[in-house]
C-alpha cells in the first residue's frame, strides 16, 4: 500500500541510523546478502544502530501496513521481500564473553566467526556450524546445526535469553523464566515473532577438535556406490562424539575451476571427533582404508572448525533444497550415486550432502524449543548451482532428485533450511511435529495475530491455519 511523504520523514526522524529508498547510493548493496538466488525490493530499508531503531521501524511498519523482513547476512534468504520495511541488522555488533559464567552476549549482527575469536581468548566455544560467515541470530532462530550436533545436539538448545522486538515495537527479554512460551517458539520459529536483536548463548570449554575432510575420486558408478555404502555402514557404528557427512559431487569441465576438479566426480567425507587424537585416528582408519586422493583429518584448534567444510565466503547463485532422510540403503546408495556419474556429463552440478544425525540431536533438549529432527537418520541438503539463465532447468533437476528420493524421505524438515519452494505453506508446516506446528500457530495469533511478519517460512495465526 501508497506510504505517505511525511510518513517516511517521521521514520527517518525515529530513526539513529540510516534510512535508504529506492534509486538511493547503498539500497542495492543493503537489499543483497549471500544468496543472490532471492531478490528483495522493499520499500525502505532501515539500517538499525540499535534496537530503539528496530522497535521504530517495527511500529512504522504496523502503522503503514507493510509486511517487515530482516537481514543479517542473507544466508537464510527465502522469500522476496517485495514492498517491505527491510531491517538490517548488521550494525548490532554487540559482543562480550563472561568466563566466570561460560556464556556470551551477541548482537544480531555477529558472523560466528567472530564470536569464535572471542570465546576462544577464553578456552571456551560456541556451537557453530559450518561456515563462520553466516549470522548468529538466523542460525540460531532456525535451532543451529552444530557440526559437533551428535555430541552436544542442537544449538538452539544452549540459548539462555533472547532480546527480541515482536509486532506491538516492544523490546522483550525472553528466556525460561520471562515469557517462556515465546522463548520456545523463537528457537525454531525463525522470523515469525518478531526481530531479534541480541542473544545470551552458553559456551562450552571447547579448544581443540579432531576432524578434517577425505577426498575419493570416483571414476564409475560401482567404486562411487562402494565408498558411499562403506560411508554408511562405517557412520552407524560411530559413538556420539563423532559427527560426519558425505557429500556427492560432480564438477564441470570448465576454466573457471582448479585443474584437480574439472570434469571429476567425488565421494567427500568430512568428520568432526570430539576427543583425543589418537582416538580421532582410530576411529576414521577405516575411512582411510578406502583411499583418498586428499586427507586433511588431524587435531586443530576449535576456531579453526569451520574450515573443515570450506563453505562458499563470497555470495552465490545457488538453488538450496533439503530433506530428512531414514536409515539408507543399497538401493538409496544406487539412486544417490547415479547423480554424479561421470558416464554422464553435463548439468546441472550437484553438491549433495548427507549430514549424519541422531546421538544427541535425537534426545530432548533442556530448555524445549522447536526444533527436532522427527527421528530422521539423516539430513540431506542439496546446493547446485543456478545462474539466471538456467534456474528454471536447475529447480526442475532438484525436484526430480527428490523425488526419485521419496522412498527414504521421512517428509519432515529442519526449519533452519527452508529455501524456495521449501518455504511452500505445507513444506513448512512439515518442518515441525504436528502437535509443535499448533503451538506455534496459537503464539503466532498471539504475538502477530496481523502477520506483521510474514517475509519468511511463514506460520499462519491459528485462526488462519489449518488446523
Amino acid at each position: 500500500m501508497p506510504t505517505t511523504n511525511s510518513a517516511m520523514v517521521s521514520l527517518d526522524a525515529s530513526i539513529r541510523g540510516r534510512t535508504l529508498y529506492p534509486g538511493d547510493e547503498g539500497f542495492e548493496e543493503a537489499c543483497s546478502g549471500w544468496l543472490l538466488t532471492v531478490e528483495h525490493r522493499p520499500a525502505v530499508v532501515v539500517i538499525a544502530a540499535d534496537a530503539d531503531d528496530v522497535a521504530a521501524a517495527v511500529r512504522f511498519a504496523a502503522e503503514a501496513g507493510r509486511p517487515v523482513a530482516v537481514q543479517s547476512t542473507g544466508h537464510g534468504k527465502s522469500v522476496p521481500a517485495d514492498g517491505a520495511v527491510f531491517i538490517a541488522t548488521g550494525e548490532l555488533r554487540e559482543l562480550s564473553v563472561d568466563p566466570r559464567a561460560g556464556t556470551a552476549r551477541i548482537g544480531a549482527g555477529l558472523r560466528w566467526g567472530e564470536v569464535l575469536t572471542a570465546a576462544a581468548e577464553h578456552g571456551l566455544a560456541p556451537l557453530c556450524g559450518s561456515s563462520g560467515q553466516v549470522g548468529v541470530m538466523g542460525y540460531l532462530t532456525g535451532g543451529g546445526l552444530p557440526l559437533a550436533g551428535r555430541t552436544y545436539g542442537f544449538a538452539a538448545d544452549y540459548v539462555r535469553s533472547l532480546d527480541i522486538v515482536t509486532a506491538d515495537g516492544l523490546l522483550r527479554t525472553v528466556s525460561p523464566a520471562q515469557e517462556p512460551d515465546l522463548f520456545w517458539a523463537v528457537r525454531g520459529g525463525k522470523s515469525n515473532f518478531g526481530v531479534v536483536v541480541a542473544a545470551e548463548i552458553e559456551l562450552l570449554p571447547l579448544r581443540t577438535v579432531y576432524g578434517g575432510e577425505l577426498y575419493y575420486p570416483v571414476g564409475d558408478r560401482q567404486h562411487a556406490a562402494h565408498v558411499l555404502g562403506s560411508y554408511l555402514a562405517w557412520a552407524k557404528e560411530q559413538p556420539e562424539e563423532m559427527s560426519s557427512s558425505v557429500t556427492l559431487l560432480r564438477f564441470p569441465d570448465v576454466p573457471q575451476l582448479p585443474e584437480e576438479f574439472r570434469g571429476r566426480s567425488f565421494v567427500q567425507v568430512r568428520v568432526v571427533y570430539m576427543g583425543d587424537e589418537e582416538q580421532g585416528a582410530r576411529l576414521v582408519e577405516p575411512l582411510r582404508a578406502l583411499g583418498p586422493e586428499k586427507d586433511t583429518c588431524d587435531a586443530r584448534p576449535y576456531t579453526q572448525i569451520t574450515e573443515i567444510y570450506q563453505d562458499p565466503r563470497n555470495p552465490v547463485m545457488a538453488h538450496l533444497r533439503s530433506a530428512l532422510l531414514h536409515e539408507l540403503d543399497d538401493e538409496a546408495v544406487e539412486e544417490l550415486v547415479s547423480f554424479i556419474d561421470p558416464s554422464k556429463p553435463g548439468g546441472p552440478f550437484p553438491g549433495i550432502e548427507l549430514r549424519h544425525l541422531g546421538g544427541a540431536l535425537n534426545r530432548p533438549p533442556g530448555r524445549p524449543h522447536a526444533v527436532s529432527t522427527q527421528g530422521a537418520a539423516f539430513h540431506l541438503w542439496m546446493r547446485m548451482p543456478a545462474p539466471a539463465e538456467q534456474a528454471d532447468a536447475v529447480r526442475k533437476a532438484a525436484d526430480e532428485a527428490l523425488e526419485r528420493l521419496r522412498r527414504w524421505d521421512t517428509g519432515a524438515a529442519l526449519p533452519g533450511f527452508l529455501f524456495d519452494h521449501d518455504s511452500a505453506p505445507e513444506r513448512v508446516r512439515r518442518a515441525y511435529t504436528e502437535a509443535d506446528y499448533r503451538r506455534l500457530a496459537a503464539l503466532k495469533a498471539t504475538y502477530d495475530p496481523d502477520q506483521l511478519f510474514r517475509i519468511n517460512h511463514n506460520i499462519p495465526p491459528s485462526s488462519a491455519s489449518t488446523d
